[in-house]
């Protein structure tokens, strides 16, 4: 497998360097605004609260036409400003490119098979893009591996109430409803995990797969949840990143994501179909707060969409849904947009019929999650109407009812979810 993956002068490198203890992987591609404040933190990071232990940064990068992997073999750490000193070991850097389907899964591929020929105990990933990102980061998603025994440890962050809006919507409650753990950032983009995890993960026959393309993040937190390792979650802060309107167009993204987690489904059956209710993941940091980047959004303009959505696309989703949602549906269509509301119980329903429509290949499924865009932006356009002057603990509060509905309505999905492998209409 290390044929294939990793390039003769990688592993020559590998081996001059010796066996690590740390390994901190940044997937990259056109990121050189912003990379090498990344790989600074990282330094920081590590010299600062691991100086005793060995560590690799490694960047993973697609091809980069911008000088990204410049950047980070320039990249250099003023340690006197930052009061790091008496380390016994310095941070190395590597910096290569990744091979097969392009995107982000082939990038953690390769940082997974080079933790492998290090022998990394705790290994970390961040991404590129990142503006908040501080030295603390690297001891919050490491020191739970390295002391605590954990294998997998997911972020948590504090986000603008109209930032995430897929994960609070569907990708955290849905997964927390199906294997029973509240991981509140799912798909965050920075984790920490056990070289035997890693190992785990490079073992698996998926990099062929969408995976490799989009949706390795749901991957990561499903195999680890779904497979017992010993998961937890650490408090980061703020994820300042460049924050997008929830109402522009987001399809190819949802359906990458929603695709993911319906395919997820799928490969752990048996492994979620037993599960009733959901349990806290242990929380290491101090949860302060932050003050976050205001998001614009357009209220009307998701009410239309949904408008038209209902109206245009009533074929496709009588395929999909009951009749019963259908109309349902089609009452909160004819709703005011001042007093536009989707309930809670509704959406959920929705989401839980796609799945099984997922399940059954009724259309293609592409084109099945794409269909639930403009449903989706209803219940947007929904929670914002109704959070509008709300303060952070009560869209909190209201985000956790909405993961009741989907933890007390789960037994709806458990009951019509077939075994076996349905065949292809």
């Amino acid at each position: 497998m290390s044929e294939e993956i990793l390039k003769e002068r990688v592993k020559t490198e590998l081996s001059d360097m010796g066996p690590v203890d740390i390994l901190v992987g940044i997937p990259s591609y056109n990121n050189a605004a912003t990379i090498g404040h990344v790989v600074q933190a990282a330094q920081a990071g590590l010299l600062r609260y691991f100086p005793n232990q060995r560590a690799l940064i490694v960047n993973s990068d697609g091809g980069s036409k911008d000088g990204t992997p410049d950047v980070v073999e320039k990249s250099r750490l003023d340690t006197q400003a930052l009061l790091i000193s008496h380390t016994l070991h310095a941070v190395n850097r590597l910096t290569t490119p990744y091979h097969g389907i392009p995107g982000k899964g082939s990038a953690f591929r390769t940082i997974f098979q080079i933790a492998a020929e290090v022998g990394a105990r705790a290994c970390a990933v961040v991404d590129s893009d990142l503006r908040s990102i501080t030295p603390e980061w690297f001891d919050l998603l490491l020191r739970p591996v390295l002391d605590r025994n954990f294998d997998y440890v997911a972020p948590y962050y504090k986000r603008h109430k109209y930032d995430g809006t897929i994960t609070n919507s569907i990708v955290y409650p849905l997964t927390r409803a199906l294997y029973g753990r509240r991981l509140r950032q799912p798909i965050g983009g920075e984790f920490g995990f056990s070289g035997r995890l890693a190992l785990h993960f490079l073992a698996r026959d998926v990099w062929t797969t969408d995976v490799a393309r989009y949706g390795i993040d749901i991957w990561m937190t499903t195999t680890a949840i779904a497979e017992n390792f010993r998961v937890c979650q650490s408090y980061l802060g703020a994820k300042i990143h460049d924050a997008k309107d929830p109402g522009a167009d987001l399809s190819a993204m949802l359906t990458q994501v929603v695709g993911s987690v319906f395919s997820l489904m799928e490969t752990y059956q048996d492994a979620w179909r037993n599960v009733l209710g959901s349990l806290p993941a242990p929380l290491f940091g101090f949860p302060f707060e932050v003050g976050l980047e205001p998001l614009p959004i357009n209220i009307p303009r998701m009410v239309a969409s949904f408008v038209q959505g209902c109206r245009d696309l009533r074929p496709v989703y009588e395929q999909i849904l009951s009749p019963t949602l259908v109309s349902q549906l089609a009452s909160c269509a004819a709703q005011p947009t001042e007093s536009f509301c989707l309930p809670d119980e509704l959406w959920v329903a929705v989401i839980y019929e796609y799945a099984l429509a997922y399940r059954h290949h009724v259309i293609d499924r592409e084109h099945l999650v794409k269909s639930l865009t403009p449903l989706y932006l209803g219940w947007v356009a929904s929670f914002a109407r109704l959070t509008e002057n709300e303060s952070a603990l009560q869209v909190d509060e209201r985000i956790e009812r909405l993961c009741m509905v989907y933890e007390q309505l789960k037994s709806y999905l458990i009951t019509r979810w077939p075994l076996g492998t349905p065949k292809e209409r």
